[in-house]
C-alpha cells in the first residue's frame, strides 16, 4: 500500500484550518467572500512554493461546490486542456460548475494560455492558475485582465512552527521532536510548509529524537542566513549593487554567489544587472544594456545551474565598465519638469501637421527633415526654461 506523504496527510480542507495568508483569508478578505458567496472567480495565485496555492483552490471549489479538475502545465498540452474543456461543457448541460486549476500556469505559452480566454469569459470554467513567477512577466494580459491576481505571502516562522505541531499532535509523535528542532526546521523551511514536513517525516522516519543534529542530517543543509523576504535579502541585493557600482568584482560575485546559494530567483538578479545596466553606467558603456538584457533572456531560456555562467559574466562585466549618473541625473530633470510644465502647450512649429490646414495654420513650419536639424526657435513649449 503507497505511504501518503505527511505534508499530503497535513494539507487543510477548510479555510478555517489553513495557517498564514491571513490578508486573504480575513473574514472581510476576497477568498473568505469567494466561499461565502458561493460564487467562484478566476484568479491567479502568486508565491512562493509551500505557501498553500493547490489547497486553497481545492477548498474553494469544494466550498463553491464545483468539480475540481487539476493540471500541471509542466506535463499537460493541448489536448488535455481541449479534454477538461468538453468535460465542463458536459458540466454545464447538468447545472454543475468547473473549477480547473493550473499549476505552473507561466510554463503556458502565450498561444495555451490564449485558449483559456473564451471559457473563461464565458463563465464555462473557472479559472484558477497557481505561479512562483511575477505574472506581468509570465501571464499574458488579456488573461490577467480576467482574472483576480491574489499575492501568497511566504509562511513565517511561528507559522510553520504551528503546521509542525499540528503534523506531530495528528501523528502522536509531539514527545519525540524537541523544540529546537523544530525552531531549526523551521529556519530551513524558508517559508515553505512543503519542505518544513518533509524534513519532519524524513527526520521521523530515522527512529531517533528528533533533535537539531537529527534535522541537520535530514536535510542535509545548514539554515541559510538569508531570507527572500527579510532584511537579509535586501542588504545583499543592495550590497550587490554597490559593489557592481564601485567596481569590486570580487565583491560582486561573492554577494552575487551568496544569492544563488540561497536560492535567489536568478530572474530577479538577472533585472537588477538590467536597471543598473543605465542607471549606473549609461552612456558610459553602451553595450551594458545589450549584455544585461540577453543576459535576462539567457536566464528565462536556460536556467539553472547553467544560467549561472552568464550571471556571473554579465556581473562582471559591469562591475568593471566606466561608471555614469548622466542618464539618470538627465531622467531626473526631465521628469521633474514635466511635473511642473505638465499641460505646455506644443510649439506649433513642431506638430504634426498631416492636413493642409494645419499647414496653413503654422503647424510644422520651418521644421526640416535633416539630421540633427535644430529649429531656431527651439523645440520646448514657450514657458519651459532651457536650463
Amino acid at each position: 500500500m503507497t505511504r501518503i506523504p505527511l505534508a499530503e496527510q497535513m494539507r487543510p480542507e477548510s479555510l478555517d484550518d489553513v495557517i498564514g495568508q491571513s490578508h486573504l483569508l480575513g473574514d472581510a478578505e476576497i477568498l473568505r467572500r469567494i466561499v461565502k458567496q458561493k460564487d467562484p472567480v478566476s484568479l491567479i495565485l502568486w508565491g512562493p512554493p509551500g505557501t498553500g496555492k493547490t489547497t486553497l483552490a481545492r477548498i474553494i471549489a469544494r466550498e463553491v461546490e464545483a468539480e475540481f479538475i487539476e493540471l500541471s502545465a509542466v506535463t499537460s498540452g493541448k489536448k488535455d486542456v481541449e479534454k477538461v474543456i468538453e468535460h465542463a461543457r458536459q458540466n454545464w448541460n447538468l447545472g454543475l460548475r468547473t473549477v480547473l486549476f493550473v499549476d505552473e500556469i507561466h510554463r503556458f505559452n502565450k498561444a495555451q494560455q490564449d485558449a483559456f480566454l473564451p471559457h473563461v469569459e464565458s463563465g464555462l470554467i473557472t479559472l484558477i492558475g497557481a505561479t512562483t513567477e511575477n505574472p506581468s512577466f509570465e501571464i499574458i494580459n488579456p488573461l490577467l485582465s480576467r482574472t483576480r491576481v491574489l499575492v501568497l505571502q511566504p509562511l513565517s516562522k511561528d507559522e510553520i512552527i504551528d503546521i509542525l505541531k499540528r503534523a506531530l499532535k495528528k501523528t502522536k509523535q509531539s514527545k519525540n521532536v524537541t523544540p529546537k528542532a523544530l525552531d531549526y526546521l523551521a529556519e530551513l523551511s524558508g517559508g515553505d510548509a512543503r519542505v518544513a514536513l518533509g524534513n519532519l517525516e524524513l527526520a521521523l522516519s530515522f527512529g531517533q529524537k528528533v533533535t537539531p543534529d537529527i534535522v541537520k542530517a535530514a536535510a542535509q543543509k545548514k539554515v541559510p542566513g538569508y531570507d527572500k523576504k527579510g532584511d537579509m535579502h535586501y542588504d545583499v541585493v543592495s550590497a550587490f549593487i554597490k559593489s557592481m557600482r564601485g567596481s569590486d568584482v570580487r565583491a560582486t560575485l561573492y554577494y552575487l554567489s551568496r544569492m544563488l546559494d540561497a536560492g535567489e530567483d536568478p530572474k530577479f538578479i538577472a533585472r537588477r544587472m538590467v536597471i543598473f545596466a543605465s542607471e549606473d553606467i549609461g552612456l558610459a558603456g553602451n553595450g551594458a544594456l545589450s549584455l544585461a538584457v540577453a543576459t535576462f533572456q539567457a536566464v528565462e531560456r536556460v536556467g539553472l545551474p547553467e544560467a549561472s555562467y552568464n550571471l556571473y559574466h554579465c556581473a562582471t562585466a559591469l562591475a568593471r565598465s566606466d561608471k555614469s549618473r548622466e542618464i539618470t541625473d538627465l531622467m531626473h530633470q526631465a521628469q521633474a519638469l514635466a511635473a511642473r510644465y505638465p499641460d505646455a502647450p506644443v510649439p506649433l512649429h513642431i506638430r504634426n501637421a498631416p492636413t493642409r490646414l494645419m499647414k496653413d495654420l503654422g503647424y510644422g513650419k520651418g521644421t526640416k527633415w535633416e539630421a540633427g536639424f535644430r529649429h531656431p526657435d527651439g523645440f520646448l513649449p514657450k514657458d519651459v526654461p532651457n536650463s
